[in-house]
This record gives C-alpha cells, sequence and structure tokens, in this order.
C-alpha cells in the first residue's frame, strides 16, 4: 500500500507578516510587502526598493547567544519551522520517534550577509584574527536544517537540496519521497532565505532581472501584465510540517491538506534563461499530475511561479497551456509575488504554503498590479483582486536559474 503524505503544520516569516494567519490575511487583501530598501543606503543604486521581513524579533525563538551565530536567514528558517513544528500539535519523546523525523530545510544561497560582513570586516581591520569561528554554520546552505534537527533532536536525515529558486519546493518534494518510501514518518521542510544585499541584487539587476520602480514600490512587481519589467528582492521562510498519514492520524493530529503530487525536471538549456517554449516545466507539471493520477480538469487553482520577467511570464504560460490544453484558460492561475516579492528558494515553499490556506478558505489569491493585458499571457491571472472559489486541488509551479523546474499538488484531505 502506498504511504500517503499529508500537511499537519504551517509556519512564516514573510515581508508581509510573521506569521501565517498575519501574512496569509495581507494575501487576500491584495497587499504588498515592498517598500524602499532600510537593510543598507540604496541612494545612489538602480534598483532601491526590496520586499524585507518587518519588525521581525528572533529573540521570540532563540537566545543571544545563538544569534551571535547564526545567519539572518537561518534565523527566519527557524523561526518557521518552529510555528509548523508547535503548529502541528507533535513532540518527538521517544528514540524510534526521533529517529524517524527528518529535516529539509533549505536554502538556495545561504548565509550571504554573514559572508559579506566578515569580508567588509577583514577589508577594514586587515586582520583575519578577526574572522569569526562561527563563519562556517553561518555561511553554509545546510546550516538551518542542522539548526531544527539539533533543536527539537530530530536524529533522521538532514538536508539541503539546492535548486535556486526552486528550492523550497524541492526540499518539499525530498521529503514527501522520503515519507513514501518508509525512510522516516514525518518531516520539517521548506526554505528560509536573506538576500537583500547591495551586490546580490546587482548582479539580478545586471541581467535585467529587476524592476527598476523605485518611486512607486507597491505596484513595482507587475507578473503577467504587458508593463512588467521584473522581479523585486524578498526575504524571509515558509516551513511545513509533513506527515505519513497513519502516523498523524494515530495521534489525532488536524490534517490541513495532502501532497499528492512531485515533478522534478531540468531544463539542460541555459544558465539563467529557461526552455522558451516550456518543455521541461511542463514536464514537471506533467509528473506531478501523473504521481497525483489527476487529470488536467481536476486542478482547480495554480499558483504560479510568475516572477514579472520576460522570459519567464510567457515560458510559464506555454508550459500550463502545453500540459492543460484548454482547461488551461478555466483555471485561475496567480502570482502571489506580486506581494511578497521573490524570495529565491523561499517563495517555492512560501507558495506551497499558500495553496494549503487556498484550499482551507476557498480562495484564489490575486495577482495585484495586473495593468495591461499581454497576448503572451492570455491565461486567468486572478487580476488585482483576491476570489472566492471552490478550491480542493491546488498545484504550485517553482522554476530557477539553470532550469530547475518543479512542481506539487496539494488535497483536500479526504479519508
Amino acid at each position: 500500500m502506498s504511504r500517503r503524505v499529508v500537511v499537519t503544520g504551517l509556519g512564516m516569516v514573510t515581508p508581509l507578516g510573521n506569521d501565517v494567519e498575519t501574512t496569509w490575511e495581507a494575501i487576500k487583501a491584495g497587499r504588498s510587502g515592498i517598500a524602499r530598501i532600510t537593510q543598507y543606503d540604496p541612494t545612489d543604486h538602480s534598483v532601491q526598493i526590496a520586499a524585507e521581513v518587518k519588525d521581525f524579533d528572533p529573540t521570540q525563538y532563540v537566545d543571544s547567544k545563538e544569534l551571535r551565530r547564526r545567519d539572518r536567514y537561518q534565523l527566519f528558517d527557524y523561526a518557521a519551522a518552529m510555528q509548523a513544528y508547535q503548529h502541528s500539535g507533535f513532540e518527538l519523546k521517544t528514540e524510534e520517534e526521533r529517529n524517524r523525523m527528518g529535516v529539509v530545510v533549505g536554502s538556495s544561497v545561504g548565509g550571504q550577509k554573514s559572508f559579506e560582513d566578515q569580508i567588509l570586516m577583514v577589508e577594514r581591520t586587515k586582520n583575519l584574527r578577526k574572522v569569526t569561528p562561527f563563519g562556517i554554520p553561518m555561511l553554509v546552505v545546510n546550516g538551518a536544517s542542522n539548526m531544527v534537527s539539533i533543536s527539537i533532536g530530530a536524529t533522521g536525515p538532514s538536508q539541503t537540496p539546492a535548486s535556486a529558486c526552486a528550492t523550497g519546493a524541492d526540499c518539499i518534494g525530498q521529503a514527501v519521497d522520503w515519507i513514501k518510501l518508509g525512510r522516516i514518518d514525518r518531516a520539517l521542510a521548506g526554505c528560509g532565505e536573506a538576500p537583500i544585499l547591495a551586490i546580490g541584487i546587482a548582479v539580478f539587476d545586471r541581467v535585467g532581472a529587476c524592476s527598476r520602480r523605485n518611486d512607486d514600490p507597491a505596484t513595482a512587481m507587475r507578473p503577467f501584465s504587458k508593463d512588467r519589467d521584473g522581479l523585486v528582492f524578498a526575504e524571509g521562510a515558509a516551513v511545513l510540517m509533513l506527515e505519513e498519514l497513519e502516523a498523524a492520524k494515530a495521534r489525532g493530529a488536524e490534517i490541513l491538506a495532502e501532497i499528492v503530487g512531485y515533478g522534478t525536471t531540468s531544463d539542460a538549456f541555459h544558465i539563467t534563461a529557461p526552455e522558451p517554449e516550456g518543455i521541461g516545466a511542463s514536464r514537471a507539471i506533467q509528473q506531478a499530475l501523473d504521481m497525483a493520477q489527476l487529470n488536467p480538469e481536476d486542478i482547480d487553482y495554480i499558483s504560479a511561479h510568475g516572477t514579472a520577467t520576460d522570459l519567464n511570464d510567457p515560458m510559464e504560460t506555454k508550459a500550463v497551456k502545453r500540459v492543460f490544453g484548454d482547461t488551461a484558460y478555466k483555471i485561475p492561475i496567480s502570482s502571489t509575488k506580486s506581494m511578497t516579492g521573490h524570495g529565491m528558494g523561499m517563495t517555492a515553499a512560501l507558495e506551497a504554503a499558500f495553496c494549503v490556506l487556498a484550499i482551507r478558505d476557498h480562495v484564489a489569491p490575486p495577482t495585484i498590479n495586473y495593468y495591461e493585458k499581454d497576448p503572451d499571457c492570455d491565461l486567468d491571472y486572478v487580476p488585482n483582486e483576491a476570489r472566492d472559489h471552490k478550491i480542493e486541488v491546488a498545484m504550485t509551479n517553482s522554476f530557477g536559474f539553470g532550469g530547475h523546474n518543479s512542481s506539487l499538488i496539494f488535497k483536500k484531505f479526504e479519508g
């Protein structure tokens, strides 16, 4: 008998709120989390806007000693993971439970802020002995995963897939695979990022990927709209608590949704550009449908990758139409990045969590800042306002530089 995987907990730290419900209410209201950058002075920079996490207090989750040892992205990840863990109502107690719980909490780029801080400090002091002994655990992409596993005592596998902007989806997908294979019974899975650095934004801007609408931050990111001009950097984290169905039922857990599909492919095309016809992306979507044993007409909502770039949005539209055919025009598809900004691998996990909430509330989130129809993007993008819509099956798509494509499908739980 195939093992089924369910979601029993959610956690978030985002530009729209430092918990799940605050963030979700902002999403349904169509609010933007994008504003002028405060983490450094962007005055002389081409890009002066980002979606920053606001009023986050890490001491709610860690003590001051641990705070000095961790990068900003790890603190976001840890906070989201603790929220999801507590939301699930589960607590590791026995050795068997610890051995059967994994952690797949990742990052696509790791502790960039800590790396930058150390470089600047050495440049300023000319003294390599000033380098922190915690530099390695602050920098590495697996730092958040081991932070979580050490904290809760999970002795099952702890790993961090890194697949650019698809990282969060692949962390969740890997945990699903482990549970289905019987390697573990539970996992915390998701992703966090803190990439709002001058150099990080500059390299994306250098390839023409960033919006420069500095005078109007809230409307800067315009997925699928003809007047789109690029993405806006974001930070934060989202983590899901996943469990094998029978294990969750045995302890009386509240089941939020079931994960029924996961697909992952590579374009093998270009280091930054997606394959323009969406062939690899459509294969990931089809794989997820096949695993879920669903047909295109069974999907009620699609959470798009939707980066507001010239290359992604038409490609994603083609990929959806390649798989769904005429049904594509009947499915609400939206990009919540129009509100959260693009947090690299983090938003892949965040959008997965939004699918769970869309199923719970039967609401299709909006794509805000949709002003002008693009003939190359001609689907129903839920423009500007959330829509009440019966959603029992939701799909989320995530694509990353280098040709990474991932798709997840969530379904309303039915015993």
